[in-house]
This record gives structure tokens, sequence and C-alpha cells, in this order.
């Protein structure tokens, strides 16, 4: 092989090998993270979560806990922790909304003034308190901190021939379109911002999206 076509080959591979490397270094470091914040918040919060668990029962008949399918890193299912913020019958109630109100979920799979969410149930959702038991998925390696929000099945039609791309990365309890907006946006909008994070992901990404996480909840940007 002509030698400088052998040094532009191994450039190559050097620079491919470097950047591998990096990404290798910044997803275990990532993991290590993930489990020293997830394991450390689940002992601090205790006391919090026996107080919302009372809280939950007193206001409604039910569970504490909610889990949910959604899909996961390679399109592994994997179930959701929430704490529950609607009535037990919750699903059979799709069947009482008015068209508007079927047209709005149907597009977002989200509704403004859901009429299934309790009265605790609303005060969680609005501080983002329901989201807490996801520290468990963050814990087990279903789920990173920071990454694009797991989506149910039907979902991924919306991300059409880019929904791999969607799926190659864990998806996080926070990320840059849930602190950017959440509900306020459109769902386009949410696949492009789920997808910059995807194509821009790195350490100095993953800090800002913490920080503006925290200014989004006080202030509570996109809650519904």
């Amino acid at each position: 092989m002509n030698e400088t076509v052998l040094t532009g080959v191994l450039s190559k591979n050097d620079e491919y090998t470097k950047i591998s490397y990096k990404k290798r270094v910044y997803l275990a470091t990532k993991r290590l993270i993930d489990i020293l914040i997830s394991s450390l918040a689940l002992i601090i919060l205790l006391p919090l979560f026996i107080l919302i668990g009372l809280a939950i029962k007193l206001d409604s008949k039910g569970k504490v806990f909610f889990k949910h399918k959604r899909i996961g890193k390679d399109g592994k299912i994997i179930y959701l922790y929430k704490f529950r913020s609607m009535v037990e019958n919750a699903e059979d109630l799709i069947k009482k909304f008015t068209k508007e109100q079927l047209k709005e979920y149907e597009e977002n799979y989200k509704l403004t003034n859901d009429p299934r969410i309790t009265r605790v149930g609303n005060i969680l959702r609005k501080t983002s308190l329901d989201e807490l038991p996801q520290l468990i998925n963050i814990l087990k390696g279903d789920m990173s901190l920071i990454g694009p929000r797991p989506i149910v099945e039907k979902e991924l039609e919306k991300y059409g021939m880019l929904k791999n791309r969607f799926l190659s990365v864990t998806p996080g309890l926070t990320g840059y379109w849930a602190c950017n907006g959440r509900s306020c946006t459109t769902y386009d909008d949410r696949i492009k911002l789920e997808l910059y994070y995807i194509s821009n992901c790195s350490f100095k990404l993953d800090i800002k999206i913490f920080f503006a996480t925290i200014k989004s909840v006080i202030k509570r940007d996109g809650a519904i």
C-alpha cells in the first residue's frame, strides 16, 4: 500500500479509536454518577416518599406507585415508576373524553386540565414530585439521570426513520426537552430537542441540563 495512503488510513483509525474511547469514558462515568446520585437520593428522600405515599392513600383509592410500560434503549421494554397521580380507573375515563380532549390527547399524549388527575396528583405533577420513583429506574440501569424522556411504543411512529437514532441512548429522568418548556412545546419541537441532545450529548451539556431542570422545576415551566 502507498505510504501516504497508509498514513491516511492510520490517522482515520486513530481518530475513530479516540472518539470511541472518549464516548466509552463518557458513558461509563455517566453510569457511575447515575448509581451514586440515585442511591444517595433514595436514602435521603425516604421520609418524603413515605409522606407522599400517605397523602396519596388518604386522597384516593388505589396503589401508591404507578408502573407504566415504555420503550428504553435499543427498543428494550422498561417499566417506568411514578407516584400515582390519577384516579384508579383512569384508563376507563379516556372513553368519556370529549372530541377536543381526545384530539389533544392523541396528538401530545398529554391533556391540559386532565379530569383523571387527583388533588394530590395535581400537586405532585406541578412540582414534578411524581417523577421521584424513577430514581429506582436509574439505579436499575433502565434510565439515566439525563437523557431523552422515555416514550410509549405508539409515540415511536412520530420519529419515523429517526426512531433507531432516538433509541440509541438511555432515556433520562430529565433531558433537553424536559428543561426547555416540556408541555408548553409541540410534539415536533420535542422531537427536535430530544434528537439535538442525542447528537450533542456530553458532560458539559448534561451539567447545563441538570441546572436548567432545577430552575425549570422551581419556576414550574411546562408542568401540567
